[in-house]
């Protein structure tokens, strides 16, 4: 061997020190199984013990600071006191005076089933906390929502209120359980039933404990004598007492006591059949009359208390709480008058109304009109009492819905005609008449069904709904019904509060801001510990939609379509509206209701500062219905004095038009489409309305250019016509007479307008020639004319009509005779034409008071009658009568002849005096005479 080794150690050394780095060489040695299992298990195991410690130590650090289990905590009670909106002024103090205690063996069993099966039905086999309960309510709240079921036991209720305040911490949830397992220690599962049925609240009135709601409910002296359904309809009552009263709401107390009835069942307490027969009683059978009268502020602190168990869970009559409010003690005082018949005059005693005065700003509510003679605990016709809205849900559902969607303007065109539901159903309107086109203002103002029904669905249902639930209307969720089309109308299956819709419409009021309605703001323990309670507002609506909804139920004030015109006030910016349902078909039958009954008349109103909501009718059907105008107009009524009285000393502020919002003149609707008006819009036609910015129309409408353009066409046709009728009547004449060496021609018209005129025309030996031109009658004198010679002469009018008239010059052995003698001679032609002119005087005696048709040729006047028709003289024209128009007609006697010149007559309006002297040369028609008469003298009036 070449390497000797002292050992095998050293051998085995050098073995390794021979092998190649990064190569193993043999068999790799085996991992020890389950090593990284071991590891895992230790890590979790050393992670729990660090959680569990950790666990522990906050468990300690939480109940450190839980508060003791008390005796006197357990079984007294402390009062609350309620503080009105200044937060000073205590106007109640509630609790411990109305509990009446009773023993646990003087409870019947059924009592006690009754609760045990609904609220801990575990409740003798846990120790204070039920983990199968709570892992069963954690499973309904992942399946169903968070709160679709609790996991307290009745011990913890126990504890959460006597000892613990109502905030939903983690922290207070530890406690409860500890307290819960404490009092669990201390006392047994009697006592704390014990102090449980005698601790729940039951009722407003302050009904608290089983015994006092035994007697509140069923007049009972004792809770031994509970039935079954009595028993039942209690047990369900503290889930939520106001909305399970049987008085008040008799429907959801039938489910609510048949829900306890079947846990019953379910659990073995009874049997099926004893369940199904206690189902058949009717749940008011049994009802004790309710008689205890309300005492000051009851009403809006029955709506304190209910506030405050729903937020906080805490039992106002027996925790001790300071509670502040949004009371406003003036406005309560005056609702509280009026609904005792000192303010308004109520039709009679069984007619009720509701209202809610709620502030815009912040929604709390200032006083709750809860109904007229109404008892402890009986029905709030303000806050419990829902009715269909009628026409006052139509801002909500249809032209809110479409402003804010739509962005529809105030003045957006709706035509109001025969119309029906998209089934086929017909709808109409309240006066069963139509108004064809109408803006969305006045369409609301005059309360319209089918332009509403038509913005409903051009919005759609669900944006309708959507716009509804941000205003605090969940209505197809309380309903049980989808939306349809009946609700644009109001036609709800069971309806809304006052409360709802002063809630609602204060958002309007408030530039689309909704505060939910409330009467609590905050809430102190005796530990010192405060809970605000004021809900936070949200925007349910752009302010366009607010300020555009706003100013559109303005006009429902204001207008004269309007139909609240009469709870306008002075010095008060008022919007609102109306709305009334009636009874169905089956009521008014059974009732014997006329046609023009109604079961429910509402009015929702604001100003810039508070919200009042008004309901007014009857109970029931049997009560009676609404007819007459006091009726009618009751709601208004109530609306208008409350608002004046709460007004009063305060500013009154007005509704500001926000940056969105455009205000532009537009011609009222004639179409689907909004234009601007032209200028030739009568201003009757033009109106103001609102838009949202950026959508107001620019077109120009043509509608009354055209007309206008086709009304001034059509007028120059009627102008035409009458022109061509006047025209006909023109009648010119013209008379030409020799004298003095000189031709005399005078011409007129009967019937001239003032713009007729004249164009004169000679023809003599030396040619044709025009003597004169121009606008009215008128002369002229032709000098030394030829003797022997023939002069004619025409006159013709600017509407064509023209006349003739011709006269010989003597020659000069004729002109010698003439000039000698002092009259004209008379050749017979004279003679004939006189006493044909004559022949009846008596008929042309100066009657002709008109126009003067006189303008007729030489045969027409020889057979002249002297009649006058009408005014119009169809004789001779040189019978000189009353022609307004003709110049020369009746030439006043002045026509003589003064150095051979004639001097053109005038108009003397006079009469004829029935002497005749001889004529002149009669005129003649367009045709000019061939044979004109020699030598005429002009005639003259005597």
């Amino acid at each position: 061997m070449s390497d000797n080794y002292r050992s095998r150690e050293e051998r085995r050394r050098a073995m390794n020190d021979n092998k190649p780095e990064g190569k193993s060489q043999g068999k790799p040695k085996k991992k020890k199984k389950g090593g990284l299992f071991r590891k895992i298990v230790a890590a979790v195991l050393l992670i729990g013990i660090i959680g569990l410690i950790a666990g522990v130590g906050t468990f300690f650090a939480m109940i450190s600071d839980a508060p003791k289990v008390d005796d006197s905590v357990l079984k007294n009670s402390f009062s609350s006191k309620v503080y009105a909106n200044d937060g000073k002024t205590v106007v109640k103090e509630i609790g411990a005076q109305k509990r009446t205690y009773v023993q646990y063996d003087e409870i019947p069993q059924v009592v006690k089933n009754a609760f045990i099966a609904t609220e801990d039905v575990r409740f003798y086999k846990h120790h204070g906390v039920d983990f199968y309960r709570i892992g069963g309510a954690l499973m309904a709240n992942f399946k169903n929502g968070f709160g679709a079921e609790g996991g307290s036991t009745i011990t913890q209720q126990v504890v959460k209120n006597s000892f613990l305040s109502p905030k939903k911490t983690v922290k207070r949830k530890v406690q409860e359980m500890w307290l819960a397992y404490q009092l669990e220690r201390k006392y047994s599962k009697q006592q704390i039933l014990e102090m449980y049925l005698n601790k729940i609240y039951f009722a407003s009135g302050e009904v608290y404990g089983i015994e006092r709601a035994a007697e509140k409910f069923y007049g009972v002296k004792s809770v031994k004598d509970l039935t079954l359904d009595e028993a039942a309809m209690l047990a369900g009552l503290p889930k939520a007492p106001t909305t399970y009263n049987p008085v008040t709401n008799p429907e959801n107390a039938t489910k609510r006591r048949n829900t306890v009835l079947n846990l019953m069942a379910k659990n073995g307490f009874i049997t099926q059949a004893e369940a199904d027969k206690a189902k058949q009683v009717d749940v008011q059978a049994h009802l004790a009359k309710q008689t205890e009268s309300t005492s000051k502020y009851d009403v809006f602190i029955d709506q304190v208390i209910e506030e405050v168990k729903k937020k906080t869970d805490a039992d106002p009559f027996s925790a001790g709480l300071e509670i502040y409010t949004t009371l406003d003690t003036n406005a309560q005082d005056y609702v509280d008058d009026v609904m005792n018949n000192k303010v308004v005059n109520f039709p009679n005693d069984k007619f009720q109304a509701g209202l809610v005065v709620v502030d815009n700003e912040t929604g709390g509510i200032q006083a709750i009109g809860g109904g007229r003679n109404r008892v402890s605990g009986g029905l709030n016709f303000a806050t419990n009492m829902r009715r269909q809205p009628g026409s006052t849900i139509k801002p909500i559902l249809d032209y809110g819905p479409a402003i804010e969607n739509l962005k529809w303007s105030t003045g957006q065109p709706l035509k109001d005609e025969e119309y029906h539901y998209s089934n086929g159903t017909p709808i109409r309107n309240f006066g069963r008449n139509y108004k064809g086109w109408v803006s969305a203002r006045e369409a609301l103002g005059r309360s319209l069904n089918i332009p509403a029904l038509k913005a409903f669905q051009a919005t759609g249902a669900d944006k309708a709904k959507e716009f509804a639930t941000g205003l605090g209307l969940k209505l197809d969720e309380e309903d049980g019904e989808a939306y349809s089309e009946s609700y644009s109308i109001g036609g709800f299956r069971t309806g809304v509060t006052p409360l709802q819709m002063a809630g609602a419409y204060s958002a309007f009021a408030n530039e689309g801001m909704y505060n939910a309605p409330h009467t609590v703001t905050k809430v102190k323990f005796p530990d010192g510990t405060e809970i605000d309670l004021t809900p936070k507002s949200k925007r349910a609506m752009q302010d366009y939609t607010a300020f555009m909804m706003t100013d559109m139920m303005k006009s429902v004030v204001n207008e004269s379509y309007g139909t609240a015109r009469a709870v306008r006030t002075p010095g008060l910016e008022i919007a609102g509206k109306t709305g009334t349902s009636n009874f169905s078909a089956a009521e008014k039958q059974r009732y014997n209701i006329p046609d023009a009954g109604e079961k429910d008349v509402w009015f929702n109103g604001f100003t810039p500062n508070y919200t009042i909501s008004v309901w007014t009718g009857y109970e029931t059907a049997k009560d009676g219905y609404i007819l007459s105008p006091n009726e009618t107009g009751m709601a208004k009524n109530i609306f208008k004095h409350v608002i004046t009285h709460i007004s009063e000393g305060k500013p009154k502020g007005s509704f500001k038009q926000p940056d969105s919002v455009v205000e532009r003149s537009v011609e009222k609707p004639t179409g689907k489409d909004l234009k601007r008006p032209s200028g030739s819009t009568p201003s009757s036609l033009i109106t103001k309305e609102y838009f949202v910015r950026g959508t107001a129309p620019t077109k120009v409408s043509q509608t009354f250019v055209k007309k206008e353009k086709e009304e001034k066409k059509e007028e120059k046709k009627e102008d035409k016509k009458k022109d061509n009728k006047d025209n006909k009547d023109v009648k010119p004449k013209i008379t030409a007479s020799y004298s003095g060496g000189a031709i005399s021609v005078n011409w007129s018209a009967s019937n001239a307008a003032s713009d007729t005129t004249f164009t004169v025309t000679m023809s003599s030996p030396n040619g044709s020639e025009q003597l004169a031109s121009g606008a009215g009658a008128g002369g002229k004198t032709i000098s030394n004319p030829a003797p022997g010679a023939t002069y004619s002469f025409t006159v013709t009018t600017n509407t064509g009509e023209s006349a003739s008239s011709s006269v010989k010059v003597p020659d000069s052995s004729d002109q010698a005779t003439e000039d000698d003698s002092t009259k004209p001679e008379d050749d017979g032609t004279t003679d004939d034409n006189q006493n044909e002119d004559n022949s009846n005087p008596d008929q042309n005696n100066g009657s002709d008071q008109g126009d003067d048709s006189s303008t007729q040729p030489d045969d027409n006047q020889n057979n002249n009658n002297g009649s006058n028709n009408g005014g119009n003289n169809s004789g001779n024209t040189d019978n000189n009568n009353n022609d307004s128009g003709n110049a020369n007609d009746g030439n006043s006697g002045n026509n003589s002849n003064n150095g051979g010149t004639t001097t053109p007559p005038a108009d003397n309006g006079g009469s004829d005096s029935g002497s005749q002297t001889p004529p002149t040369t009669p005129a003649t028609p367009s045709t000019p005479s061939t044979s004109a008469t020699p030598q005429q003298e002009p005639t003259t009036e005597n």
